[in-house]
């Protein structure tokens, strides 16, 4: 099945990745093929990657397992221009050539501005990052130019305003999400709608936390008589008119395997669907959890190398009551690491979390709350 915006893409359903299998700090490579074979078995072929993906691996595991596997007419690539990644203008392009090698392409498909928001935006327009993408695109280097996005609505509208020549928009969307007044999912989808833009949906189970829900909610999508919480988070944002991909970051075989059961062709939710899956919204915020998506961002720029997003899960964990010594978690998962007690308070993290969430003030209360 043909994709109704993009005559290349198969289907609607994307290979997000950023959270592959892993064997220990290092990609495992023979499981990542096999889910790249099973993939394109399914007749999908649409990939997405970013320099800052687990360290630089993520590219170079997509060498290994994809391109030097594959005819380059098989599969339709996405890569990233990272705002950490330059400084200057003329550091774009050299870039640009390092992420050509380490995929072993020629060209992207589809190059993305990464993770656009207010602040950012105004040093990828000093170092002119999209008009260096567009003469990319005129160079056959590229073939559509987009952005990945994490703002307000009003930030996309003058992003799109004064660029219209952007042909997609990649942005967090889920049904959590759709409301929330700081991810402002369906204010930014419409406004994507507004522009002409088709969408590209990321996190739509919310870094996996979608897919491991309160038993409450959980009950309510039994009985509806199948389907797993993931896959209903997943037809919710394949619903939508105006997408043209929806992205998972899958990190098993059997994770794609059962993905791909259902969003090989997604069916639209029904009714009563829709009814349970806004009854799961309700019972989700309700945990007051911390929402943090595990993208790991904030990692690499640690100075105290803090595991954020572990330690995130871990008070995840508390706050839900679950049966476990939670103490003993959060010491195996600092040992040879920062604690939270450790934070500086830089901000870097912040600067950074596509979530907006405070985290310095988060790290405080772990600190009193599990030290």
């Amino acid at each position: 099945m043909k994709n109704r915006f993009f005559g290349e893409i198969g289907g609607r359903f994307g290979f997000g990745c950023m959270r592959l299998p892993m064997r220990g700090e290092a990609v495992d490579r023979e499981q990542f093929g096999k889910m790249v074979d099973a993939f394109l078995d399914a007749g999908l072929n649409y990939f997405d990657t970013a320099q800052v993906y687990l360290g630089g691996q993520s590219e170079m595991a997509l060498r290994a397992c994809l391109t030097s596997r594959y005819p380059r007419e098989r599969f339709v690539l996405t890569d990233k221009l990272s705002g950490s990644c330059f400084r200057t203008q003329e550091d774009i392009r050299p870039f640009f050539r390092s992420q050509l090698e380490a995929c072993g392409v020629e060209y992207f498909d589809f190059y993305l501005m990464h993770a656009q928001n207010a602040k950012n935006y105004e040093t990828y327009k000093a170092c002119r990052a999209y008009e260096t993408a567009f003469a990319l695109k005129k160079e056959g280097k590229i073939r559509h130019v987009g952005i990945s996005f994490h703002d307000s609505a009003e930030t996309l509208d003058r992003i799109l305003t004064e660029y219209p020549e952007i042909e997609c928009v990649q942005i967090q969307f889920n049904y959590a999400d759709y409301d929330d007044p700081i991810v402002q999912s369906r204010r930014v989808y419409k406004t994507a709608v507004k522009h002409g833009k088709p969408v590209i949906i990321m996190e739509p189970v919310k870094g996996g936390r979608l897919a491991e829900l309160p038993e409450e909610a959980q009950r309510r999508f039994e009985a509806l008589g199948g389907g797993s919480s993931a896959s209903y988070a997943l037809r919710f944002a394949a619903g939508f008119e105006n997408v043209m991909m929806v992205l998972s970051g899958m990190s098993t075989l059997g994770q794609m395997e059962e993905n791909l059961s259902f969003m090989a062709e997604p069916v639209p939710l029904n009714e009563a669907e829709q009814s349970a899956v806004a009854e799961a919204r309700e019972i989700f915020r309700r945990q007051g959890l911390i929402a943090c998506t595990a993208c790991r961002y904030c990692v690499d720029g640690c100075p105290k190398q803090i595991p954020i997003p572990d330690l995130f899960g871990c008070m995840n964990a508390v706050t839900r009551c679950d049966p476990a010594d939670h103490e003993a978690v959060y010491a195996k998962l600092t040992e040879g690491k920062g604690k939270a007690s450790d934070c500086v308070k830089c901000g870097a993290c912040e600067r950074i979390c596509p979530q907006h969430l405070p985290v310095r003030k988060l790290l405080q209360r772990i600190a009193w709350a599990l030290e």
